[in-house]
């Protein structure tokens, strides 16, 4: 069983899966949502019919001193929905602080032009999210 990494955001959601050991974190794609939600459930839907996923896990959005601001709850409302939706799947989630920023760094040292930037820095975030969270696990 494999384990969905989701990095929420208003426009896009980025998605990253591990491998069948849940050793690696792959980026997957990114889905553009626009704030339809509904988006976002089918595709995830459809990816629970490709692959055996047991847990989603959702990056929390935190402060850079640790509160919550209006980014978390608005996560939180997704979380609700994921949880209404997909009962049979594990929901946890994992601070996302600075996620983003490595995604950019990565995408610099790269060299990824700015126009694929705005496409992969969301699924990046998401391998982040997914591989602090592989990382726990294993301590």
């Amino acid at each position: 069983m494999r384990i969905l990494g989701i990095d929420y955001g208003d426009a896009r959601v980025g998605i990253a899966i591990t491998d069948e050991l849940n050793i690696t974190a792959q980026g997957l794609e990114t889905i553009h949502h626009n704030g339809n939600d509904k988006i976002v459930l089918k595709r995830l839907e459809e990816l629970l019919s490709i692959y055996e996923i047991s847990t989603f896990v959702v990056g929390m959005p935190l402060n850079m001193n640790g509160t919550s601001g209006e980014r978390v709850e608005v996560t939180k409302k997704f979380i609700h929905k994921l949880k209404c939706k997909f009962n049979n799947i594990n929901i946890e989630t994992i601070d996302e602080r600075l996620t983003t920023v490595a995604a950019h760094k990565t995408m610099n040292f790269l060299n990824v032009n700015n126009k694929q930037k705005k496409n992969i820095v969301d699924t990046i975030s998401a391998v982040y999210i997914l591989e602090m969270y592989i990382n726990k696990q294993s301590h």
